[in-house]
């Protein structure tokens, strides 16, 4: 049922876009390093790696350069129209590409790179490659500003392996525990309403039983 929705919802979602992709298409390609997409290998279902797609919003050798795969705010490897992308979410539509051919569900866990993916602790991601990546999820959710958790940070890479990824795995296996059509589109509503309202706690009075962040990260989610 589930691959039905994702099928019809994203077919239906780049028709009805198509007036904004082509803009965005047409100015990316004038400006920065002229690139439009930006192809990564990513983990998807049963381990099997597949290629995410997303407009490119970074320098191109960006994983060689500053932080690495982790994105901290105002990167410098960000570029100008990139920025917009990133704030407004835009930058994720490609991968409704990657929903028609069947990598990836609206929603599910996030498709993670290797580096990333091996982070979870390994009952999480035992877990999170029994389903199909998703475009959203309650880890995107929960992490919707993410980039604004290294802000003052001197390493941010022992946070995001330490405190993110064990606790993003935590939600993940929630997710995965709980999956069905009810929670599916209730997280594609709540990702509609955080997208309008970035700073709204609803998440926590939808779901009281959601499993609670580290005290190091609590304030800033």
């Amino acid at each position: 049922m589930q691959r039905i929705l994702d099928i019809l919802f994203a077919g239906l979602a780049l028709l009805v876009l198509a007036p904004l992709l082509v803009p965005v298409l047409v100015v990316l390609r004038f400006t920065g390093e002229g690139e439009i997409f930006f192809r990564q290998e990513r983990i998807g279902k049963a381990g099997e790696p597949f290629g995410l797609l997303k407009f490119a919003t970074m320098l191109k050798d960006s994983p060689n350069l500053g932080t690495g795969t982790v994105t901290v705010t105002d990167d410098p490897r960000v570029l100008p129209f990139g920025r917009f992308l990133r704030k407004t979410k835009l930058n994720e539509l490609p991968q409704l590409l990657n929903i028609l051919t069947g990598d990836m569900s609206i929603i599910g866990p996030r498709p993670q790179t290797r580096r990333c993916f091996d982070a979870f602790p390994e009952e999480a991601q035992a877990d999170i490659v029994k389903v199909r990546p998703g475009l959203s999820g309650i880890g995107s959710i929960v992490f919707r500003g993410e980039e604004s958790l290294y802000s003052g940070v001197d390493d941010p890479d022992d946070l995001y392996d330490r405190l993110i990824m064990p606790y993003k795995g935590e939600l993940e296996r929630w997710y995965v525990a709980r999956r069905g059509v009810g929670l599916y589109f209730l997280l594609i509503g709540l990702t509609a309403w955080i997208v309008l309202f970035p700073r709204s706690g609803i998440v926590w009075r939808l779901f009281p039983g959601l499993p609670r962040p580290p005290r190091e990260l609590a304030p800033k989610l």
